[in-house]
């Protein structure tokens, strides 16, 4: 296990161990680095199937000493969208496993841990709370219950998924319908973001609809309102027209929703995952999709690897800089969430641009997450460099592999990603 506090990825670089010498001749075309891929994505999950689950990454030598081989609540849930899609029965039987281990570990409250590491039989919940890992694991739950190969998960987790719902419900704003959490309290654990914050409240908005939570509509709009208050209509509730008010003018990226908004300040970075993800979840209108894509591509975080996560990195000099960040050198500007590129975010990116109908662009963006996971002889790397785009973090990354599946099932299917996201909600 990783010593108390490292975050994943921190480290420059990590030695690609472990992964077998192909005897295919190298792919040449497109169509053939894909399929290379899907074959390496089945290879590398089976690699890293444990008896408890999918694990983060390839249980190597210095995945063991870095704290990559454990169940994580939200990669084991994001490698669970994919594997259960996977052509591959092996994946498909095994995409719950780590569902299953998580909700052992579940805290009484309801929170789902951040990692559990098995041989120490040990639950992390991070510093100040993980609140998308319960997020990612109320989604899994509910998308695989729903999957031809059947797990009959909210029948065997009822108890544990009213539980993380009352744990998220307890978080909810009364008026504002969205989710408030801690700074570095989810995904991007070394970054500011506090108060409502964009990619939290997009899952939220998610698991409402799955699980037909009250107040969904009021989730949409007040998201919108916040997130990105430029719209003709007022609020009508007076704190947010305060909010409002102090945060509508400060904004560099207007083509993008805020990444937080807290009490006179927000983000305005440009948080591509949580964008990204409010166009999958249904929250931003056509036009608003569209306002994002440009945005996203404008900035040009799409290139030459999908997708850098910032588009502005934070300076040392800003307001929002923290000492956290600098913490073993590890999210300074261009580096990991601070505007490194991430492929698993890139899948999600392609699966965005298919929802949108840009199936072409889609399809090209798909080769492009195909070849940053090629990068060092198919290491599947955590994250590139933002500049450089030299490889960084952790080789042998699950999520990397079965977010290409699941993009991959996107396009070939044209499925959306969450059922009815299209679909907008009768007000409670």
């Amino acid at each position: 296990m990783s010593p108390p506090g490292r975050p994943k990825g921190e480290y420059r670089s990590a030695q690609h161990e472990g992964s077998p010498a192909s005897t295919r001749a190298p792919p040449r075309t497109d169509a053939e680095l894909v399929a290379e891929c899907s074959r390496r994505a089945i290879a590398l999950l089976q690699r890293n199937l444990d008896p408890a689950g999918i694990l983060a990454a390839t249980p190597l030598a210095a995945a063991r000493a870095r704290g990559y081989a454990a169940i994580f609540g939200r990669d084991a849930a994001i490698c669970a969208l994919g594997m259960a899609v996977a052509p591959d029965a092996t994946l498909q039987r095994q995409a719950a496993k780590g569902l299953l281990t998580l909700a052992r570990y579940q805290a009484r409250n309801g929170q789902i841990p951040k990692f559990v590491d098995t041989a120490a039989d040990e639950a992390d919940f991070w510093y100040l709370g993980c609140i998308d890992a319960t997020l990612w694991w109320l989604i899994a739950v509910a998308l695989l219950d729903r999957h031809p190969s059947g797990h009959r998960l909210r029948r065997r987790l009822a108890g544990n998924v009213d539980r993380a719902l009352a744990w998220l419900s307890c978080q909810e704003h009364q008026r504002f319908h969205l989710l408030q959490q801690n700074e570095a309290s989810d995904w991007a654990d070394i970054m500011p973001r506090s108060g409502f914050v964009l990619y939290t409240n997009a899952l939220w908005y998610v698991v409402k609809r799955l699980y037909q939570l009250p107040g969904a509509a009021e989730t949409h709009r007040n998201f919108n309102q916040l997130f990105h208050p430029y719209g003709a209509a007022p609020a009508e509730y007076r704190r947010a027209r305060l909010l409002i008010h102090y945060v509508r003018h400060r904004a560099r990226q207007r083509g993008l929703y805020f990444s937080f908004v807290n009490f006179s300040y927000c983000g305005d970075e440009g948080d591509v995952f949580g964008n990204v993800l409010a166009i999958l979840a249904g929250l931003a209108d056509e036009a608003a999709t569209h306002r994002i894509l440009h945005a996203v591509m404008h900035a040009k975080a799409n290139e030459p690897y999908p997708v850098r996560v910032v588009c502005a990195p934070i300076q040392e000099t800003s307001v929002f800089w923290r000492p956290y960040m600098s913490r073993h050198r590890q999210n300074f500007i261009w580096q990991y969430h601070n505007g490194g590129i991430w492929p698993f975010v890139g899948a999600f990116w392609v699966i965005a641009l298919a929802q949108a109908g840009l199936r072409t662009e889609a399809e090209a963006a798909l080769v492009k997450v195909a070849r940053a996971n090629a990068l060092s002889n198919w290491a599947f790397p955590e994250w590139l460099h933002g500049r450089t785009h030299a490889p960084r973090g952790m080789t042998g990354q699950s999520w990397n592999a079965a977010t290409f599946l699941l993009a991959q099932h996107v396009l070939q299917t044209r499925a959306s990603l969450f059922p009815s996201s299209r679909q907008r909600p009768e007000s409670s």
